[in-house]
């Protein structure tokens, strides 16, 4: 793409606010919005090789997104759909994941249901 046809030429984007922005299929490549805080849909979004360092997800719609090799450490989401999203060389450590719908979700290709109900029953 062009510069002139590109929405977003400067690909530093540190600590903006996107405020009730519907961003549903952009993509997001190399781009590093660190400290940015969202309160937008991103359906369908694609995140490649881009840096989410300390982003703020706040009541977003993500369902359908895609990450590949981002940098979400320290991110906070709060009331987040990631319905269907895919997520591909993925560090989660020290994450934690409280009061979330996790049906259908698969680490490995194994139902993180599964997962917890043999956990359950061998403690």
């Amino acid at each position: 793409m062009s510069q002139k046809n590109d929405p977003f030429p400067n690909k530093e984007h540190k600590g903006q606010e996107f405020e009730k922005a519907d961003m549903s299929g952009a993509h997001f490549n190399g781009v590093d919005m660190s400290n940015a805080t969202f309160w937008a849909v991103l359906e369908n979004a694609k995140f490649n090789e881009s840096n989410l360092k300390k982003c703020v997800f706040d009541d977003v719609n993500l369902a359908e997104s895609v990450y590949e090799n981002v940098n979400l450490s320290g991110a906070k989401y709060h009331n987040i759909n990631l319905s269907n999203s895919s997520f591909r060389y993925l560090n989660l450590s020290n994450a934690e994941i409280d009061d979330a719908n996790l049906e259908g979700m698969k680490i490995n290709g194994v139902l993180v249901t599964d997962l917890f109900k043999s956990w359950n029953k061998n403690r």
